[in-house]
């Protein structure tokens, strides 16, 4: 496949760039500072420096691409932020004037508590601890997802739990519009599988898909 990336500089995006490398894709990179990929991945990746706020700016990087992913996140959890709300406002903007309609948004689990979770995480721990915790970015990331959903593109939004930064186990569970069961972690390296596998399945198209270790 085709893909871009933004957010490639972080946790979850250096991961994802990485994989897709291994996997054989053609992997776009947009980043603000190319000195936050490795060398490794900036020698293969096609690298674009530009600012993810600005459409025009990132326009080009998306046209023709068969799957746009999206790993954008605060790294201040507790602070007001809208970056992620901001920043795929931005993108799908991009995609629609370049004519790209696949697209990939990175969210939370702790977002929302429902069918799937066991009892004590769905009325104790979403509710009474970790959504008020990171009550800013889990605001922000709720934004982006209504955003996604409006957009008119062809959209899978994908929540996963708290992660790690272990080598992971090449293995996920997942699930549609519910959370996974004792889904409370998972590597990166897994997620970053995850997307991969979800950008190139029609079947996720227009669905909220839960992933966890």
């Amino acid at each position: 496949m085709r893909l871009t990336i933004f957010g490639a500089t972080g946790g979850t995006g250096v991961r994802t760039v990485r994989r897709a490398l291994d996997a054989g894709h053609d992997v776009t990179a947009v980043v603000r500072d190319p000195a936050g990929l490795p060398s490794d991945l900036r020698a293969c990746a096609d690298v674009v420096r530009a600012d993810v706020m600005d459409p025009a700016a990132i326009e080009e990087a998306v046209k023709g691409r068969d799957a746009v992913l999206s790993a954008l996140g605060t790294r201040e959890g507790r602070a007001p932020t809208s970056v992620c709300a901001d920043g795929t406002r931005s993108i799908t903007t991009a995609m629609t004037a370049a004519g790209a309609d696949r697209f990939i948004l990175v969210s939370a689990s702790g977002l929302h508590a429902g069918p799937g979770d066991d009892p004590f995480t769905r009325f104790v721990v979403k509710p009474l601890i970790l959504q008020p915790l990171l009550k800013h970015a889990f605001t922000d990331m709720r934004a982006a997802e209504a955003l996604t959903r409006a957009s008119g593109l062809r959209w899978t939004i994908v929540r996963p739990p708290r992660l790690t930064n272990g080598p992971g186990n090449g293995r996920y569970r997942k699930a549609a519009d519910r959370n996974v069961l004792g889904g409370m972690s998972m590597a990166r390296n897994d997620l970053a599988t995850a997307l991969l596998d979800l950008a190139g399945d029609s079947s996720s198209i227009h669905q909220v898909i839960s992933v966890a270790g």
